[in-house]
């Protein structure tokens, strides 16, 4: 966060050449900006800000932060994902008193962003995009900054696990259905069949996420 307060500007010279000073949050006016879609979070240690001569003011602290999101899994497990980071604040309106701009621009947030995002787990970061805009609440409006996040899922752990052997059990059901085997002998084979599909059915099942209004293609068919 960046910010300038005129109030507090001076001139280094008459200060032993004194040109920035730290202090702590809690003794100094901060823009108070919250998460909307927070669930969980850890708050930092880092409660310091740094104030300039001219009366800029910075303060870089961490956040680990809980977020919920609308999840599409259709076309699980090839499905992307869009979460959003809105940043607001209900304490000062937009049109007189508090306005939220982004200093850099989404291309750098992103390049950014890729840095950070160094692990190699089920998901694949793929986009950043900013929107700012005026939240209108009670008649009030009050400056927004969203951060959509674009996300893809990796599918290659799920193409081993379920649907290669879901598609190599079907392709033996139909070898053994039109082979020159005996009924009995059929019979036996498709009972154990059914016994496999139940146990991938049962491993799709643990494995499909539940938050959608519409069940994925490969837990229906």
């Amino acid at each position: 966060q960046e910010w300038r307060n005129p109030f507090a500007a001076w001139d280094p010279r008459d200060f032993c050449n004194i040109s920035e000073i730290v202090l702590p949050m809690d003794t100094y006016w901060s823009p108070p900006v919250f998460i909307l879609e927070r669930v969980n979070g850890q708050n930092p240690e880092l409660n310091y800000m740094v104030l300039m001569h001219n009366g800029s003011s910075n303060s870089a602290r961490p956040y680990q932060v809980t977020l919920t999101c609308s999840l599409v899994i259709l076309k699980f497990p090839f499905d992307t994902q869009m979460c959003n980071l809105s940043m607001v604040s209900f304490l000062y309106p937009a049109v007189t008193d508090f306005v939220m701009k982004t200093r850099r621009t989404p291309a750098e947030m992103m390049k950014d962003s890729e840095s950070f995002f160094l692990t190699d787990g089920e998901w694949k970061f793929t986009n950043l995009s900013i929107i700012e805009y005026t939240e209108i609440v009670d008649d009030k409006g009050f400056s927004v900054v969203t951060c959509v996040i674009s996300m893809e899922r990796r599918p290659t752990l799920y193409i081993l696990n379920l649907i290669l052997p879901t598609c190599a059990l079907y392709l033996l059901d139909m070898a053994v259905l039109f082979g020159p085997s005996s009924l009995e002998e059929k019979i036996n084979f498709q009972i154990a069949i059914i016994l496999g599909s139940s146990m991938l059915a049962v491993i799709l099942n643990n494995s499909l996420p539940t938050s959608s209004n519409k069940p994925p293609i490969i837990g229906t068919y």
